[in-house]
C-alpha cells in the first residue's frame, strides 16, 4: 500500500481511482464495509483504490477541545486499512486552512483534480467542505457535473445498532470492551510505552507493567480486564490482569493502566506495548487492608487464565 501525506502527493500520470472518504477511526465493522466495497469497485473496474483520511482529527481543528477519545492511533489505523487490500492511504493535514475549503472546491481540487476519482464511495451520513455544508446529494450533483459516480457504503449494523465510532468510543468508556469488540470485529487496543510507576505490584509479588498512553487514547472505565498483551517481534502474546483507575487502596489520584503479565518474569521498561481488552473482570475496589487485596489479586488472575483460554 503506497501511503502518501496529502492528495498532493499523488504522482504525475496518475490515473483513475476509486475513493472513500473518512476519519475512519476504529476501522469498525462498518468502515471495514465501506472500504472493502471500494477496494472490490476498483478491481472491477480496473483502477486504484484510495482511502482519503485526515490528521489531526477534524474535531479538534473546528472546536479545540473536542478531539474525542481515539480508538486506534495512525499507525495502527493504517495496517488495519492496509490488510483491506487498500492500494493507497492519503492522509490529509486537517489545518484551519483546509476546514475552511468549501465543499465543492474539495470535489474539484481533492476528488477531480488529484484523485482522478472514477467513483466515490461514501456513507449515507457523510458531509464534507466548510461547515460540512456537503452531503452525498451535492457530492452527487458535482459527480455528474465532473464525471465520477456515487455509490453509498453499507451500513452495519446488529440488533438495531448501527456501529460506528462514536457508538464504540461509548462502550470502551462504559467497560463494556465486548460490546466494543463486536462492533470493531476485534478487542478494542491500547498502545503505549512502560514507564516507572511506584513499584507497588512488585512489593506486592505482581509486578505491573504501567502503560503512558496518548493523551488522547480511548481508555476503558476504571476496572480489572483481562488482555492480551503483544510485544513487538513477539509473535505470541502473554495473557495480562489489567488494572485501569487510581489505586483507591493506596488513595492514588492519578489515573492508570498498569498490566500484571502473566507467567513473565522479565523486564519491560521502556517498551512500547499493546493490550487487547477481552473481558472486563470487575469494578475498582478499596480495601481497608493488603491482604485481601492479594487475594483478590490472586482471584482476578485466575479469571484471567479462564477469560482468555
Amino acid at each position: 500500500m503506497q501511503r502518501w501525506r496529502g492528495y498532493d502527493a499523488a504522482p504525475g500520470g496518475w490515473g483513475r481511482s476509486v475513493v472513500t472518504i473518512g476519519v475512519f477511526d476504529g476501522v469498525h465493522k462498518g468502515h471495514q464495509a465501506t472500504i472493502g466495497h471500494t477496494v472490490a469497485r476498483a478491481r472491477e473496474l480496473g483502477v486504484q483504490s484510495v482511502v482519503v483520511t485526515f490528521d489531526p482529527h477534524p474535531a479538534e481543528v473546528v472546536r479545540p477541545g473536542s478531539h474525542p477519545a481515539v480508538l486506534t492511533e495512525p499507525a495502527r489505523k493504517a495496517e488495519l486499512i492496509e490488510a483491506l487490500g487498500v492500494d493507497v492511504l492519503c492522509v490529509v493535514p486537517f489545518t484551519p486552512e483546509f476546514s475552511r475549503v468549501p465543499a465543492e472546491q474539495f470535489v474539484h481540487d481533492v476528488l477531480v483534480e488529484h484523485l482522478h476519482a472514477a467513483l466515490v464511495v461514501v456513507g449515507s451520513n457523510f458531509r464534507f467542505g466548510h461547515r460540512a455544508a456537503g452531503d452525498v446529494a451535492l457530492l452527487e450533483q458535482l459527480g455528474r457535473t465532473f464525471g465520477f459516480g456515487v455509490e453509498g457504503g453499507p451500513l452495519v449494523a446488529e440488533d438495531g445498532t448501527v456501529f460506528s465510532s462514536t457508538y464504540i468510543r461509548s462502550c470502551v468508556d462504559a467497560g463494556d470492551v465486548g460490546a466494543a469488540a463486536a462492533a470493531l470485529g476485534r478487542p478494542h487496543r491500547l498502545e503505549g510505552v512502560v514507564v516507572r510507576g511506584d513499584q507497588r505490584g512488585r512489593e506486592l509479588g505482581f509486578p505491573t507493567a504501567n502503560l503512558l498512553c496518548h493523551r488522547y487514547a480511548a481508555v476503558p472505565a476504571d476496572g480489572v480486564y483481562a488482555a492480551r498483551l503483544i510485544r513487538r517481534g513477539q509473535r505470541e502474546p502473554l495473557l495480562a490482569a489489567v488494572s485501569v483507575g487510581t489505586n483507591p487502596t493506596f488513595s492514588g489520584r492519578e489515573r492508570r493502566v498498569e498490566a500484571y503479565a502473566l507467567d513473565f518474569s522479565g523486564d519491560l521498561y521502556g517498551e512500547r506495548l499493546a493490550l487487547d481488552f477481552v473481558a472486563h473482570l470487575r469494578g475498582q475496589v478499596r480495601y481497608d487492608s493488603i491482604e485481601p487485596l492479594i487475594a483478590q489479586m490472586n482471584q482476578d488472575v485466575e479469571r484471567t487464565r479462564r477469560a482468555l483460554a
